[in-house]
């Protein structure tokens, strides 16, 4: 699967968006750059896709229709591909940049060895862009089927129902459905893989600014990966991520219009495409960066047409025909543009930061940002270097804006002047989450800039002193992006690959058998368990009748919080593995166990309890609590009580830290390597299974008596309220007390080493505690049998006890 997602998923996308370049480059005349033809198809493919999925009984055959389309631009165009195959040695460095953006961007997941994606714990927006993808090329943009009483339904409704923007989505869905292969895996090839896409424009601008070759394709590279773009990238922010190379897109073909501005009309297409691709990825706030192209490309012409009166009607054409294609090409979005609209609004005007917990800091744009995430500002030494790049890079832009000038180049002035005056005026009207995007999209733009200032050194009289001053701006544009970009790798939390995998396990077994009541964390579980109809309490959009299960968004969820009979529509229930998680009801059984997740289902014709009363305090406490239950009942009843299982905890809050670890609540944060030591005892000797909750993405350590008994690592749950528990551990141990070790070792350069590693608790089970609990009978009457044990909660069930 590793193979599949990293290697061959990224080839069959470029081949693809070839294809559909080499048609669009066909159907307008044979004009397009080679730069282009990826980028261009990329836009091609995510109109098409999103009139396929438009016409909703036509989404299965999405696949297949950009398949088709594929073939079709190699068998029309294969006489400018035969061109391309054999000057391929010309444009080998800006291949190797491309490749080298998409090692960059993929490096978390690639250096794991592992299918995963590293926006985990960091925006659950991804969750949202999987279930969506995989939605809209299965039904298409069909909602009336949903079911809105549960969290995957009012999630697909609550998005992709309301106009919500979702070209990058079926781009993704249909071009991964071509391979069969899970999304959850492929979401990180494919935001790298449109990263890598965005070499190509980038690399015909540098050419543009006058650099050739190796200097051309370095500074493609260093567009491309800015710190602020490889954060998002990293994000899985997919909208803004496939937005940029058709930005960038933009750009080239104001720069290049006298190849086609004066041409037959059909070579306004592949402005008119990604004009609508960019509208179907981002929405009308596309808008903003479409009006920059335009605006430019409208001064061209009117230059034009004052000197020559004949051109008028070509002009009038070309137009007519551009509008066509862009209004055909996105009608999804024309249809809805009211939702469209208010939903940008949305965007632009909400008060919901997201997951910034201030504005970012304008000096991010230019590309540098020493620390490891783009939320926070760096401190110490890392803040001074930061603010030397940035002023490098804002002294090499100046230059560089001087440089076009200098140039005439006046196509590429006026697209760069406006860029940089949208992105201002942008900013100004909108709030902060609106804003980062903004920021993020102009990046680009201003690292471009800064290699103008590149070329300028080079143009310097003395030949040793040009190359020499270009070479060391040039080492500090793209070293100092490159070590932003490393540190943000460090501390990335890369998805859990094997409870994944045992959540698609699950949903394929039980398919068809929701609905699904999910008691865990975890909204990426929609996409794995997304036959089900899964609901989460705690979830963004929650169950409306269970939602009080939980306290709020990613709370911890408590079924006894809700009546029994709420819990009657759901035939299944599905719970995280926690020795000390409560058992679900009475009327539901064990059904199915893994690693990580237990399935219970409602026993045939099991009605709910009539009461559910979770036990606290001593025996005796107890005890007075049955009785009261026992004394309500009105009518023949028994009594089913939960068994509390046997725990042995280790007093890890209490424990001496080493220097640098913290806590965080009643957690322990592990922040740089060193040692901790508990004691805990066992009453009998036997085996036992060790327990570890906490998020802990860098590998650490445990060992018992000074022996080593297992490692640690990745284990994350996607909230740092509701610590989950690793694959419990198996030892024998004899009866007493032992000494427990958690070491985190020194520096390491794998993926996440420097991740969340949150340690909540140890626990310790017998072995042989049963993993569906034990629950005890006893009729109302006799109540006094359920006296003197220890018990989870008690339940009143209408009917008599069993003989």
């Amino acid at each position: 699967m590793f193979l599949a997602t990293a290697l061959l998923y990224p080839c069959v996308l470029v081949v693809l968006c070839l294809g559909a370049g080499l048609l669009v480059d066909r159907a307008s005349g044979g004009f397009l750059p080679v730069a282009l033809m990826l980028s261009v198809g990329t836009a091609a493919l995510i109109s098409l896709s999103q009139l396929t999925t438009y016409v909703h009984w036509l989404a299965p055959a999405t696949p297949y229709l950009m398949l088709a389309v594929a073939l079709a631009g190699y068998w029309l165009g294969r006489t400018r591909a035969r061109e391309l195959l054999a000057r391929v040695h010309a444009h080998a460095p800006a291949v190797a940049a491309a490749l080298l953006a998409y090692a960059l961007a993929l490096a978390p997941v690639l250096l794991a060895g592992r299918p995963s994606f590293s926006s985990y714990m960091a925006l659950a927006d991804s969750a949202v862009h999987l279930i969506g993808a995989d939605y809209l090329v299965r039904h298409g943009q069909d909602y009336a089927h949903l079911d809105l009483r549960n969290s995957y339904g009012q999630f697909i409704h609550a998005y992709y129902g309301t106009g919500y923007p979702s070209g990058a989505d079926t781009l993704f869905g249909g071009s991964a459905a071509l391979l069969r292969l899970p999304l959850i895996w492929a979401f990180q090839p494919f935001n790298a893989s449109l990263l890598a896409i965005a070499v190509g424009p980038a690399w015909l601008l540098a050419r543009r600014l006058g650099l050739e070759g190796a200097w051309a394709a370095l500074a493609a590279l260093s567009v491309v990966v800015p710190a602020l773009v490889y954060a998002y990238e990293l994000l899985g922010s997919v909208k803004e991520v496939a937005a940029m190379p058709l930005i960038l897109t933009l750009g080239c073909l104001v720069v290049v219009h006298r190849d086609w501005l004066r041409g037959p009309p059909t070579r306004a297409v592949p402005f008119a495409l990604v004009l609508a691709g960019g509208v179907s990825a981002l929405g009308t706030a596309f808008g903003a960066w479409g009006l920059v192209a335009t605006l430019v490309l409208a001064a061209v012409l009117t230059r034009d047409l004052r000197a020559h009166r004949d051109l008028v009607r070509p002009t009038v054409v070309l137009t007519c025909c551009a509008a066509a294609t862009l209004l055909l090409a996105a009608w999804p979005t024309w249809s809805d543009l009211s939702g469209s609209l208010n939903v940008a609004q949305n965007i632009a005007a909400t008060a919901n930061p997201g997951n910034l917990h201030s504005p970012l800091r304008a000096i991010q744009v230019f590309g540098v940002w020493l620390g490891g995430s783009y939320k926070l500002e760096p401190t110490g030494a890392a803040l001074d270097v930061t603010h030397a790049l940035v002023a490098v890079a804002l002294l090499a832009a100046v230059v560089g804006a001087v440089h076009v000038l200098r140039r005439r180049t006046h196509a590429l002035a006026g697209w760069l002047a406006l860029m940089l005056l949208a992105w201002l005026v942008v900013t100004q009207l909108v709030t902060t989450w609106g804003a980062a995007k903004t920021l993020m999209l102009t990046s680009p733009v201003v690292v471009l800039l800064a290699w103008g200032g590149v070329v300028a050194l080079r143009a310097l009289p003395r030949r040793w002193v040009a190359v020499s001053s270009a070479s060391l701006l040039a080492l500090t544009l793209l070293g100092g992006e490159i070590a932003s970009d490393a540190m943000q790798y460090h501390v990335a939390n890369l998805a859990p690959t094997a409870r994944y995998e045992e959540l698609a396990s699950l949903g394929k077994r039980f398919a068809g058998q929701g609905p699904t009541l999910f008691t865990d964390f975890d909204e990426w579980s929609m996409y794995e368990l997304r036959n089900l109809d899964e609901g989460g309490p705690d979830f963004v959009y929650p169950p409306a009748a269970l939602a009080a299960a939980a306290g709020g968004y990613g709370d911890p969820v408590d079924l006894a919080r809700v009546s029994p009979a709420a819990l009657r529509s759901y035939p299944l229930i599905v719970t995280r593995r926690d020795p000390a998680a409560t058992r679900p009801p009475a009327a539901y059984r064990l059904v199915w166990q893994r690693s990580y997740y237990q399935v219970w289902r409602r026993m045939p014709g099991a009605g709910p309890a009539l009461a559910h009363v979770l036990l606290h305090g001593t025996s005796r406490a107890q005890c007075r609590q049955i009785r009261r239950l026992a004394r309500a009942a009105r009518r023949p009843a028994r009594l089913v009580a939960a068994r509390s299982p046997e725990l042995v905890s280790v007093h890890v809050p209490f424990a001496a830290l080493p220097a640098g670890w913290g806590r965080q609540r009643a957690a322990v944060v592990m922040k740089r390597p060193g040692r901790l030591y508990a004691t805990f005892r066992v009453p009998t000797a036997g085996n036992w299974e060790v327990w570890v909750k906490g998020q802990i993405m860098p590998t650490v350590e445990l060992s018992i008596d000074g022996r080593r008994v297992a490692s640690v690592g990745g284990q994350l749950g996607g909230n740092s309220l509701v610590m989950g528990s690793a694959p419990p551990i198996s030892v024998s141990l004899t009866a007493g007390v032992h000494r427990l070790t958690v070491t985190r070792r020194g520096f390491q350069l794998t993926p996440g080493d420097g991740g969340s590693a949150v340690l909540d608790a140890i626990l310790l089970t017998p072995a042989s505690e049963p993993s569906g609990g034990v629950l005890r009978h006893a009729a109302v009457s006799r109540w006094r049998r359920l006296c003197g044990g220890s018990y989870e909660w008690v339940e009143l069930i209408a009917g008599r006890v069993r003989a």
